[in-house]
Order: structure tokens, then C-alpha cells, then sequence
């Protein structure tokens, strides 16, 4: 039989059709074929070509709808300066991921080489370790959630001076090092936020401390972000019917103090937070089952507090 990889596929039928959609979806939005083509790295002839209907796509790729939500996406997000093209090229990388697990990506490469039908190829999802599919799905977890800080109205005023940051603990995650975050912190500009580099594993001790204190009692919570502690963002949580839990901001055993007050609760809630001492800022942690989560429930009560 002939050999055929799936990368081929992806080079031959997946881009052309992603970067002409992408192309239409961007001249859409305003931009000119010179800045279209600096997005996408390709000649303004072929963004002509794009937008004008003269690219061959591939209708099984084409009509998907997970193709044409991650490319709405990626176009608002270079449309409005939200996304870079380091986030961009992440939000492909997965869609070419979910291809290839029995998506177009496979049943085009079962086309090429009828002789994979049926017999449950896994071979672009095998080939990765577990564990590193893993890190990498909780890296681009964290990133998106330092997008949802980062373009939220109103998030820069709840961001401490020390700044905020934004985590997601591995599976059974027992260390620092199990928990992604971003390196430096997320802080604040005047009115904008800004994440100064992509998320690393190990990048912050706090927010980790909190994140691994929740699996502790809860193994389904592994995402936290760290705001300023303030009291209309507490009393937006209680009109969510969220009750805040309070504890102590002395930073000596921090895990183990945090593991005894959900204990105490009960339960992980979804803010916990503390009034501050001698050199320590107050601050409030907001927990969700993964990063993404709980930057969307901070960015819910940042918008209720600030409205």
C-alpha cells in the first residue's frame, strides 16, 4: 500500500483550506490584504487568491463546525489585538489534534490508505506520551485563561500589586512543578492587563500552594486565579450565591492551613480569601475545575463588581 502521513494531509488539504477561510474571515473584519498577509505569512497575490474564491478547499474540513469556531476565533483575536500569533498558531495546533482522533484529518488518511479502514488506526493519538499530552493540554488551558484576564473590562483594578497570576495542577499533582501558572505574573498597566510570557510549569508558588491545598480535598479542582481581595468583588460573590471563605494570611504552612479550612468547610469554595498582614497584601483566590474556569468565574465577579 502507499504511504501517505498525515502531516502531509495536513500541509496539503487542512492549511489551504484553514488559511482561506481565515483570509475572508479577516478582510471581513476590516484589515487590508497587506496586514492579511502578514498574519497568515503569505503573499498578498495569495490572499487575492483567498478572498476571492480561487483556492481549492476541502468541504469535509470547510464545513466542520470546529473549524469554523476556531477560525471566527482566531480572526477576532487578530482582528482586535487579543491573540498573537503564538496563541493563534496553538488554537490550530488543537484543531489539527481533534482532526486527527478520528476526525477529517483520519478519515481522509483511511481515503489515501483504505487498507487503516476498520481497523481502529490510532496512530497520530498514540503516538504522543500520555503524560505530555497532559502538560500540553493544561499549557493551553492556562493560556486561555490569561486571555479571559487579559481582555476582561474592569480586571485591571483587581489585580494586587504584586500581581495576579493563573494556574492549573496535572492530575494527581503532588508539587510546584505539577502546576502550570504564568511566569512573572499577570499584572497591570494603567487600565490594561498584561501577560508578560506563554505559561510554564512551576512558574508560581502561591497560586500552585492554593491549587494543590484544593486537590487536596477535591481532585476535580485544579484552577485558581489570585485577585485583590475587595469588598464589592466579595459581595458579588455572595449575590452569585457563592459564600467567600475567610483565612489566615500568614503564608507559613499555606497549603496545609488552606487544606484544613476546606476541610472545615467541607467543601473547595469557589472564593477564598484574606484581609492581609504586616507586608502581606490581601488577597482572594477564585478556584475552578480548570484554569479556564476559574478565570471566567473571576471575570464574571470583576464584571458584576465593577458594573
Amino acid at each position: 500500500m502507499s504511504l501517505v502521513m498525515p502531516s502531509e494531509l495536513v500541509v496539503d488539504r487542512f492549511l489551504p483550506t484553514v488559511r482561506a477561510m481565515l483570509a475572508r474571515r479577516l478582510a471581513e473584519r476590516g484589515l487590508t490584504q497587506e496586514e492579511v498577509a502578514a498574519h497568515l505569512g503569505v503573499t498578498q497575490a495569495a490572499v487575492s487568491n483567498y478572498v476571492g474564491g480561487d483556492t481549492t478547499t476541502v468541504a469535509r474540513i470547510r464545513d466542520d463546525p470546529r473549524t469554523g469556531a476556531t477560525v471566527d476565533r482566531i480572526a477576532d483575536g487578530l482582528a482586535d489585538g487579543t491573540m498573537d500569533g503564538y496563541a493563534a498558531l496553538a488554537e490550530l495546533l488543537s484543531l489539527v489534534r481533534e482532526f486527527e482522533d478520528r476526525g477529517p484529518i483520519c478519515e481522509l488518511h483511511e481515503e489515501e490508505m483504505p487498507a487503516l479502514r476498520g481497523v481502529g488506526c490510532d496512530l497520530c493519538v498514540r503516538g504522543a506520551d500520555a503524560e505530555l499530552r497532559a502538560e500540553r493540554r493544561a499549557l493551553e488551558r492556562v493560556r486561555r485563561a490569561a486571555r479571559v484576564l487579559s481582555t476582561t473590562p474592569g480586571m485591571a483594578r483587581f489585580v494586587p500589586n504584586v500581581g495576579s497570576n493563573v494556574g492549573e495542577a496535572l492530575p494527581d499533582a503532588t508539587a510546584v512543578a505539577d502546576v502550570a501558572a504564568v511566569p512573572g505574573r499577570v499584572y497591570a498597566v494603567g487600565e490594561r492587563v498584561e501577560v508578560p510570557a506563554n505559561p510554564e510549569f512551576g512558574a508560581s508558588k502561591h497560586v500552585a500552594t492554593a491549587v494543590l491545598a484544593a486537590g487536596d480535598v477535591d481532585p476535580a479542582v485544579r484552577g485558581a486565579v489570585n485577585v485583590a481581595t475587595d469588598d464589592a468583588l466579595l459581595s458579588a460573590a455572595r449575590d452569585a450565591g457563592v459564600d467567600p471563605l475567610e483565612f489566615d494570611a500568614d503564608y507559613e504552612d499555606r497549603r496545609e492551613r488552606l487544606r484544613e479550612r476546606f476541610r472545615e468547610r467541607g467543601e473547595v469554595p469557589a472564593v477564598a480569601f484574606h484581609r492581609g498582614a504586616f507586608g502581606v497584601e490581601p488577597v482572594s483566590y477564585v478556584f475552578g475545575e480548570m484554569a479556564v474556569d476559574a478565570a471566567e468565574r473571576a471575570a464574571a465577579l470583576v464584571e458584576a463588581a465593577d458594573g
